[in-house]
This record gives structure tokens, sequence and C-alpha cells, in this order.
């Protein structure tokens, strides 16, 4: 079952986040018509044509689902797992949930490398891959109830401290 887009769909592509369909079009690559799924990200001034026939296997997904959406905001609420490996290895991991384009692994990242403000034991790359999940779930949740992401990002972060 693929998803069919129009323009004017809030999508997501997994390593670059919620962006907005323009259209379909039909583009000649190597001598072969072949039509591109034209996507602009706001944010960092992108556009991206994904083919149609490789939508699905690229990771470009509709907005999540009500039910997805709740669970990523109950893994908020959850307990941090933080396992005891080096961070490069963490920090791997947490990258690739972040590229996953999948809300709930964005929440965990989040989840796990939360910390109150002020705490001197974060490192640099710590929190710029917080500050990363962060920025990926607040653009989608935005998207999702239709709010911008400061009001977006207030709410994720009484989320978190419930």
């Amino acid at each position: 079952m693929s998803e069919t887009f129009k323009a004017g769909d809030h999508v997501v592509y997994p390593t670059h986040g919620v962006g907005q369909v323009q259209g379909i079009e039909s583009v000649e690559v190597a001598g072969f018509a072949l039509k591109v799924i034209v996507v602009t990200f706001e944010e960092n001034r992108m556009t991206l044509r994904v083919p149609e026939n490789k939508a699905s296997s690229s990771g470009l997904r509709k907005l999540a689902t009500a039910d997805n959406l709740k669970e990523a905001l109950d893994t908020l609420k959850g307990r941090a797992r933080i396992k005891r490996t080096m961070w490069s290895r963490r920090a791997q991991e947490y990258e690739a949930k972040i590229n996953s384009g999948d809300l709930v692994q964005v929440a965990e990242v989040v989840r796990d490398l939360y910390r109150n403000a002020g705490q001197p034991d974060q490192s640099f790359s710590e929190r710029q891959i917080y500050e990363q999940a962060l920025d990926r779930l607040a653009s989608e949740v935005g998207a999702i109830e239709k709010t911008d992401k400061i009001a977006t990002l207030e709410r994720l972060q009484i989320h978190l401290k419930s």
C-alpha cells in the first residue's frame, strides 16, 4: 500500500524532517520520463525531488497518526533508558533514531537526553543531538496540531517535566 501525495500535504522525510509537497512533476532523466514528488523544507530553504516509485522506500511519509502522536508523547513521560556504553556508540544510535523518521524513536532520543536546565554534565555533542531531536519532534507535532514551533516546544517541555 503506497501513500499518495498531493500538493499541500505535510510530509516527513527521515533525514530532513517536516516538509510540504508542492506537487508532482514529470522530469526527464536519461531519456526516461520520471514522476517526482516535489517537497520543500521551509526551515532550511531546501527542495527535494523524490521519485514517486521510490517514495515509500526512501521513507517519505505523511504526518504521524493520532495514535502515533500519543505514543510519542507518552514516550516523553517515560523513564530515560541510557545504556552504559561509550558516548560515541550511543551518539551513533541516537543519530540513527533521529534519521529513522519514526516519531516515537525521535521522542525516545529527546527523553533519554533531556536534562533539567542548567545541568553541567551534558557535553556539547549531547546537547546538539538533543536539540536536533527536539527540533525534529517539535516540527512534526506542530505540523500535526497546526501550532507554531515556540508553542509546541513549550508544550513538549511541560510533557518532559511531568
